[in-house]
């Protein structure tokens, strides 16, 4: 009888643990981007108001999954003035667009590492985009290029002035 009891115990217990849902710390979780700007220097910036469903077992890949979107008007660079510029209809256009969202369609292992494959929708463009990630003391960390102007992203701005690839890494920390 004794023993009966201790193996619901533990069934109940893993079951728990693997149905466990994983919230995204939204207060440490960030986008970090990085583009050229006027041939000579960097801009970097972050993104915040990361929110979502973030379903991640290293041991169930083919059931993890990444519905993940951010507040666009969040854009940080440092400079109020850029700021503001870029979210208006030249860049972001927050308005109108007020997520960048990214919805996994695949994650599979990539040697010790991941990879996940989905869909990044920015300013109305849906583009799918492959991110390779590690996944470590309970923080996603993957990083890819992004071509601005495949999402119409201040299209009217010639790359001499803003470069065309990004840099971007995202940071999702888990609770």
């Amino acid at each position: 009888m004794k023993k009966s009891h201790i193996i619901i115990l533990l069934i109940s217990f893993l079951i728990f643990n693997l149905t466990k849902a994983q919230t995204i710390d939204t207060s440490n979780s960030k986008i970090e981007f990085k583009i050229k700007g006027g041939l000579i220097f960097n801009v970097k910036g972050t993104f915040k108001g990361m929110e979502g469903d973030f379903n991640f077992n290293e041991d169930d890949l083919e059931n993890s999954s990444f519905d993940i979107c951010i507040d666009a008007a969040t854009v940080n660079t440092d400079n109020e003035k850029r700021d503001n510029h870029l979210r208006t209809e030249d860049f972001f256009y927050v308005e109108k667009y007020p997520n960048i969202c990214f919805t996994s369609t695949s994650v599979s292992a990539n040697g010790k590492d991941y990879i996940t494959t989905g869909d990044l929708t920015m300013h109305g463009v849906t583009k799918t985009i492959d991110i390779p990630f590690k996944f470590s003391n309970n923080t996603f960390r993957g990083s890819f290029d992004i071509e601005r102007l495949d999402y119409k992203i201040g299209e009217d701005t010639g790359t001499l002035t803003v470069g065309s690839t990004a840099d971007v890494t995202i940071i999702c920390v888990i609770n």
